[in-house]
């Protein structure tokens, strides 16, 4: 933070007749120059809020002019954005810096969407995955993040407007319909015909990473990176996966819904129109997708729900543990929508390890599949939809509390987390590190009386609403109303932002105003 000088109107002349060109910041009371070094409003009656970075004006004789957040003029390189206030969440920041407005974490790394649609990815990095042209780690030391942090170089005039995070791999939707991938390749997951990582050796970013190959004619309007595979959501409401499609040893096979296990785009000529889109049955079309660990779904135009992949826990939720996808004649209208409850409709739909978690037109949450760690929220640890008669009215809702509802579901590892119709936001399932933001490590919703109004609310500090979440391998973010980017959980691999390996959220005392936010530094 910049410290800040509060002086008077008469006093700036003085200031800046006799420091021409300093760097100091200068906080103007009761003038038309006023500024907020702290992220907080502008003082009040002034005609022009801003933060002044320079120390000359056109008062002096000074040849620098004074750099003003605030006055509507981009002065680089002190300001990469003025949009001519100094107000916080709304995408230019207080200190005229661009503000995240998208997160997604997966894996053990966290990526943010920045509203001029840069992204920066920090974390573990083994592959590439953050796509800065080496394998170095980045969060977990000090002086990583912020402006040393690199934003991922997406090619010449390239912007992101949408990003996804898998498991070793992360991807991004580009704002003309393109998708470009990088990190971990060893199955296809880049969509790029062969199985070399993209993002962990110099010069493979920036215009030498390929575009994924979709099809002619084809634009894509959503992306899903899975754990070692990717689905596309396009313009025409269809979809097409690629990837990892088989691996015996694992049981993984099906997620890409061609009915084979044939792995796609780690070899040449299989992308673009070779490329089958997923058959979702006779007139149906798609207007969401998600990927997970080993399956995927779809939210159709109907509001039905359809699931692929992997099926060991039942989180395709059929009633029974078989793969759907790996075999002929398992997809498009043989594949039964999933039953969610009588006249109940899927609006958003979320995949961790083995389970999923679905809200409801009626804002009510389910989940289904495994539940090992009680990520099903139901006070057992009783998987769902791997027998009969589970699903559907037999499947009960997670308890969120009394006259709760859900506006977003948020699908970890082991884990999931809600944001409340209150702006609340509630976690449950494994808590080992912290990632249930609740200052322990125990799991809940693995035992009676452990949700509903007994489940407390993740702090992040006081009176902030929240924009954006998401649920990683062991960690959450939250993006606030403010633009302040929190996360919590697992932080060995710097997937925190903070710059150490702590975790946070497991012992008390670590959330709340004492959770520090995130330095982007977009």
């Amino acid at each position: 933070m910049r410290a800040r000088v509060a002086v008077s109107s008469v006093a700036l002349l003085a200031l800046l007749g006799t420091s021409c060109g300093a760097r100091s910041e200068l906080f103007v009371s009761g003038s038309a120059i006023a500024g907020d070094g702290g992220g907080s409003s502008g003082t009040a009656g002034s005609a022009a809020a801003g933060n002044a970075f320079g120390g000359c004006s056109g008062i002096t004789t000074c040849s620098t002019p004074l750099v003003v957040c605030g006055d509507g003029t981009v002065q680089s390189p002190e300001e990469e954005c003025d949009d001519g206030n100094t107000r916080d969440g709304d995408g230019c920041s207080s200190d005229c810096a661009w503000e995240p407005v998208a997160v997604s974490a997966r894996g053990i790394r966290t990526c943010a969407l920045s509203s001029s649609g840069q992204v920066k990815c920090w974390g573990d990095n083994e592959f590439g995955e953050l796509g800065l042209d080496d394998t170095v780690r980045r969060g977990a030391a000090p002086r990583q993040m912020g402006r040393n942090l690199p934003a991922v170089d997406l090619g010449t005039d390239r912007i992101a407007s949408a990003i996804s995070a898998g498991y070793l791999h992360e991807c991004a939707l580009l704002d003309d319909g393109g998708i470009k991938c990088w990190g971990d390749n060893r199955f296809g997951g880049l969509g790029l015909g062969d199985k070399n990582a993209r993002g962990d050796l110099p010069n493979e970013m920036g215009d030498r990473l390929p575009e994924v190959a979709l099809g002619r004619g084809l634009h894509a309007t959503a992306v899903a990176a899975g754990d070692a595979f990717s689905c596309a959501l396009f313009d025409n409401h269809r979809v097409k996966c690629w990837g990892l499609n088989d691996s015996s040893d694992i049981g993984e096979a099906g997620q890409l819904g061609l009915g084979d296990k044939n792995n796609r785009g780690d070899e040449p000529n299989e992308m673009g129109d070779a490329l089958p889109f997923v058959d979702l049955g006779v007139a149906r079309s798609a207007n969401a997708i998600a990927a997970g660990t080993d399956s995927a779904c779809a939210i159709l135009d109907d509001g039905s729900l359809k699931c692929w992949g992997v099926n060991q826990f039942g989180q395709l939720g059929q009633g029974d543990t078989n793969n759907r996808g790996d075999d002929p004649n398992e997809m498009g209208d043989k594949l039964a929508p999933i039953q969610l409850g009588s006249g109940r409709l899927a609006t958003a739909i979320g995949i961790g390890y083995g389970f999923a978690c679905a809200v409801l037109d009626n804002r009510s949450v389910k989940c289904w599949g495994q539940n090992t760690f009680g990520q099903l929220g139901l006070g057992d640890t009783q998987n769902r939809g791997d027998l009969p008669g589970e699903m559907g009215d037999n499947l009960p809702a997670v308890e969120l509390g009394a006259g709760r509802t859900a506006e977003r579901i948020a699908v970890g590892f082991e884990s999931a987390c809600a944001l409340l119709d209150d702006g609340e936001i509630k976690c449950w399932g494994a808590g080992s590190y912290g990632q249930l933001g609740l200052g322990d490590s125990q799991n809940r919703g693995d035992l009676p009386n452990e949700l509903g109004n007994n489940l407390a609310s993740v702090r992040l500090g006081t009176s902030f609403g929240i924009r954006a979440l998401t649920s990683g391998y062991s960690a959450a973010c939250a993006i606030l109303s403010d633009a302040r980017l929190k996360c919590w959980g697992l932080g060995q691999y710097g997937e925190l932002g903070l710059g150490d390996d702590e975790s946070r959220g497991d012992d008390p005392g670590e959330l709340g105003d004492a959770l520090p936010a995130i330095d982007v530094g977009f």
